[in-house]
């Protein structure tokens, strides 16, 4: 069944991070919320903060104030092994750049998540023919995903290999980086469709980050990063 939410699928109240060096950067962010199996589009620049933002809501780094909740469980308090347990329970990734496992099959790297997290192991119920039926409906061939490395993909196979691997067993949250920058307008409008389609169906909801303002109508709410966000460069500055 799809992951019911009653929360905001993700919640960051009074946020602040600070990376240290000779030119130290800092972002802040007051308030931003997205609702349970709401479509949001985060426009930044390159080098604006997006990587940062992603890494906080991740939990890959920790805000040093503030707080942060997906589907309504904080995440501002856990520390190493428990955060990323938290994370891989409850949030699909779909990276630039896919980052498959090259020699493992599409079908190995798509169950890969379920290994670190039970509660989402338990919603795909039998997890192999949860990940067929996934990428059954992805369109990608039975015999290329149980016997061929990912890295005899194509880009799209590939691409929806990753989409598949985020959205096993229903994570409430789905987080795309930049997942369209490579592609033209014709295959970034199929990849959408698809997306929103199996987003839809697991009642994810989708934060995407991209840099391309054209996406904005597809989504339920386009976000500037400088209108959630304030960031600071410069020395002597945390």
């Amino acid at each position: 069944m799809p992951f019911e939410q009653s929360s905001p699928a993700l919640g960051l109240s009074g946020v602040g991070f600070s990376w240290p060096g000779r030119v130290p950067f800092s972002l802040e962010v007051e308030r931003f919320e997205i609702a349970a199996g709401e479509r949001v589009l985060l426009l930044g620049a390159s080098g604006s903060g997006k990587s940062t933002l992603l890494s906080l809501i991740c939990g890959i780094n920790a805000p040093q104030r503030g707080a942060i909740t997906i589907a309504g469980e904080s995440i501002t308090g856990l520390r190493g092994a428990r955060r990323d347990r938290f994370r891989a329970e409850h949030i699909g990734v779909i990276f630039q750049q896919f980052n498959l496992l090259p020699y493992a099959t599409p079908l190995d790297n798509i169950l890969l998540p379920l290994r670190f997290a039970p509660q989402r192991r338990a919603r795909a119920g039998q997890a192999r023919q949860a990940a067929l039926a996934l990428t059954d409906a992805l369109g990608l061939p039975r015999d290329l995903v149980e016997r061929s490395p990912a890295r005899a993909l194509s880009t799209g196979q590939q691409q929806r290999a990753a989409v598949a691997r985020a959205l096993i067993g229903m994570p409430p949250l789905i987080v795309a980086d930049e997942p369209t920058s490579s592609l033209d307008r014709g295959s970034q409008a199929a990849f959408l469709d698809l997306l929103f389609t199996h987003c839809a169906a697991a009642g994810a909801s989708l934060l995407m980050v991209s840099h391309d303002p054209g996406l904005a109508p597809r989504f339920d709410r386009s976000v500037r990063l400088e209108e959630i966000a304030r960031m600071r460069r410069g020395e002597g500055e945390q």
